[in-house]
């Protein structure tokens, strides 16, 4: 299961983030989202974990918890949406 994780504090490392989920079960990936340019945090990330009970227990404990100091949200991931248009 994919994992959304938002309002990440801007110095959570990847690592960190994996070790909060890893509690609850395998984790496969652990990825924080950085601007392109900058390099820095977005404040958000996510979180894959290949059994989706240990991913839904994980969900259910830890959102509107804290880690490294601020209250984050952590939900199902949306699936990506397929790109449309091309070239045109």
């Amino acid at each position: 299961m994919n994992i959304f994780v938002a309002r990440l504090n801007f110095k959570t490392r990847s690592e960190e983030l994996e070790a909060a989920f890893a509690k609850f079960g395998q984790v496969t990936s652990a990825k924080i989202v950085k601007d392109r340019d900058t390099g820095r945090s977005k404040g958000f990330g996510f979180v894959e974990m290949p059994n989706d009970a240990e991913a839904q227990q994980a969900i259910a404990t830890l959102n509107e918890t804290e880690l490294d100091g601020r209250t984050i949200v952590v939900k199902p991931a949306n699936p990506k949406a397929p790109v449309e248009g091309g070239q045109g």
